[in-house]
């Protein structure tokens, strides 16, 4: 019978119930800036979304992969391109879909629009579709009810990588950084390629939770061999990730026919295993050392205002010296809050020379990819190998635009170091969750190589032929007219043959020349529509990531600035305190100072307690 699903994440109670402590400790202290954040991780206890990429090059089974994971027929499948847009699948009482494209602007920075989509016409759905209103189009939204993605799956059908002169492979490297784990699909029918391992390679760096899927075992009796192979091809490029063999069909079948057997040969059981070892176990950590810090830092902050408190009220004289310490203290984060022109100067040209160096990287690339395209057209007819050269230049342009996006990833995260080291005199400060990525993906693979205008058929060479013969034959023969010879002689003929082959072979070069010119003309529009494209994402994407370091530093400076001052202010007013109110104040102040303890204590065992991610292999 069928695989049965991972098993739901079990309910963290006693996670959520610290998490609701702390938030009331914090709403009493009045810290509704503590408050914010610590909602914000209990939503994530509470509702884990993980999202899976299912990505891979064109006809691999990306989509009925999807349909026997869901065991439902949800994605369109066929010999041809099917998959044409991403499509997001999620849990819903009820089945919709809904188109998401760009705003009335079509600028993808602004609001979404929405559009209702019938769900029998979600195999018509392209980029062009009427639905799309002339906007660009997103993504298609598509919620059914199903225990899988009940469990808090997303999962994301990918459009396939490389093709003729048009790819996607930006988009989906542009979406990996966001997600929780990765699936790349390669059937079973070939071994790796080279633009298949370097997609592989980029997908691992910007996601660790990567597998690699040989489907279609079913079709192929000797996909073991190339299993090995490809086994052997990851090690050689040094990539660890795991290997499953699947077939959708096996699949299908052992849901269908409640076939146990056929169900494990389908594979499908060792890829929850992945779920389970690699996303659900992974997520949970991520989750429980994201919660752990959270609360290591309200604790801090609320004992700040606490002790100071709970020491002017047992010692007045020793409530004054921590008065002091705390203006002094206060000062100093006032000074770096005044000073945010420091850290905010550092982020500022740390974003500027990233865009330059960003810019430039991205656009030698591309230039590089040029010259080599065009030697390679003056050497070779253009006409002969035009899908060899679209081939080339969507995969070396895929692996471009992904290098770049891989170092812009690595910037960013120097950058954000460089900025927390302005924050040494406040304590340490967490760096920020940095993601250079859009969650709907590049849209870099829109733009197509034009397809180059046909050579001239026979009939056409074999006119150009007699045209050029037939001046030979007049010139020559009118010349032999004075000798006493016939138009036509054996003279006439031979020079007729000699000009027309001429006139043959200077119209072949001419014509072979302007095939190259066009062909040049072709790539160089081609690559300037992609660096055209990928600039504006480029700048986009740094934007984001502006704004995210700023808003992160920036809340860092006023926490540390509001603690000092909740303290500042609770010391000096229990400085004046009447001494008949200072038992009671006092009894009070230690019993939530306790509270706030075993808070930080509880986070400390948190934190020391989390194993390090699983990063175990799968075999078949």
């Amino acid at each position: 019978m069928g695989t049965p699903a991972p098993p739901a994440t079990p309910p963290a109670i006693p996670l959520l119930s610290v998490l609701g402590e702390t938030i009331a400790a914090a709403k009493a202290a009045g810290r509704n800036d503590l408050v914010g954040r610590l909602e914000v991780a209990a939503d994530r206890v509470r509702d884990p979304r993980r999202r899976i990429v299912v990505a891979g090059q064109l006809d691999q089974g990306k989509s009925r992969f999807v349909n026997a994971l869901l065991n439902l027929e949800i994605c369109p499948v066929g010999d041809d391109v099917t998959t044409t847009i991403t499509t997001l699948l999620a849990h819903g009482p009820e089945p919709r879909a809904e188109l998401v494209l760009t705003g009335p602007g079509g600028d993808s920075g602004g609001p979404e629009t929405r559009v209702p989509v019938p769900i029998n016409e979600i195999g018509t759905i392209t980029a062009r579709s009427p639905l799309a209103q002339g906007r660009r189009v997103l993504r298609l939204e598509i919620q059914v009810p199903n225990p899988l993605l009940a469990d808090g799956i997303v999962l994301i059908d990918t459009p396939g990588v490389g093709g003729h002169g048009s790819s996607y492979a930006a988009s989906v490297l542009s979406m990996v950084p966001t997600a929780d784990a990765v699936l790349v699909l390669s059937d079973a029918s070939t071994e790796l390629t080279e633009p298949e391992l370097a997609f592989l390679r980029q997908v691992h760096e910007l996601c660790p939770a990567v597998a690699l899927l040989v489907t279609k075992t079913d079709m192929y009796p000797h996909w073991r061999q190339v299993y090995e192979a490809d086994r052997q091809h990851l090690a050689k490029a040094g990539l660890a990730v795991p290997m499953i063999g699947v077939s959708s069909l096996l699949r299908s079948h052992a849901l269908r026919l409640q076939d146990q057997q056929l169900g494990i040969e389908s594979g499908f059981g060792l890829l929850y295993q992945f779920l389970r070892d690699q996303v659900v176990a992974r997520d949970q950590v991520a989750t429980r050392s994201a919660v752990a810090r959270e609360l290591r830092s309200a604790a801090e902050h609320l004992a700040l205002a606490l002790g100071s408190e709970l020491v002017a009220v047992r010692d007045p004289a020793r409530g004054a010296a921590a008065v002091r310490e705390l203006q002094a203290a206060r000062t100093s984060a006032e000074e770096l809050h005044r000073r945010t022109a420091a850290w905010q100067q550092t982020l500022a040209d740390g974003i500027t020379d990233l865009a330059g160096d960003v810019d430039h990287d991205l656009r030698d690339r591309l230039r590089g990819i040029t010259r080599t395209t065009e030697e390679w057209i003056d050497e070779h007819d253009p006409g002969r190998h035009w899908d060899r050269i679209a081939e080339y230049l969507t995969g070396t342009i895929d692996t471009a635009i992904g290098d770049n996006l891989l170092w812009t990833h690595s910037r960013a995260r120097q950058l954000a170091e460089r900025v927390a080291e302005h924050f040494t005199e406040v304590g340490s400060a967490d760096l920020p969750d940095v993601r250079p990525d859009s969650a709907d993906g590049s849209h870099v693979g829109a733009g197509t190589l034009a397809d180059l205008e046909p050579d001239i058929g026979f009939g056409s060479k074999l006119l150009v032929g007699m045209r050029g013969s037939y001046g030979g034959v007049l010139m020559v023969g009118l010349a032999s007219t004075f000798a006493g010879l016939a138009l036509l002689n054996p003279i006439s003929l031979g020079a007729g043959l000699v000009v027309g082959g001429k006139a043959f072979r200077d119209d072949k070069q001419a014509r072979l020349a302007r095939r190259r010119n066009e062909a040049k003309a072709a790539v160089r529009r081609f690559v300037d529509d992609v660096a055209f494209q990928t600039g504006k994402e480029s700048k986009d994407r740094l934007h984001r990531i502006h704004r995210a370091l700023r808003d992160h530093y920036a809340g860092v400076a006023e926490r540390s600035l509001r603690s000092i001052d909740d303290s500042l202010r609770a010391a000096q007013e229990a400085a004046t305190m009447a001494n008949a109110r200072r038992a009671e104040r006092g009894a009070v102040l230690e019993r939530q100072l306790r509270v706030v303890a075993e808070l930080g204590r509880y986070a400390d065992a948190m934190q020391s307690a989390l194993p390090s991610a699983p990063v175990g292999t799968v075999a078949p």
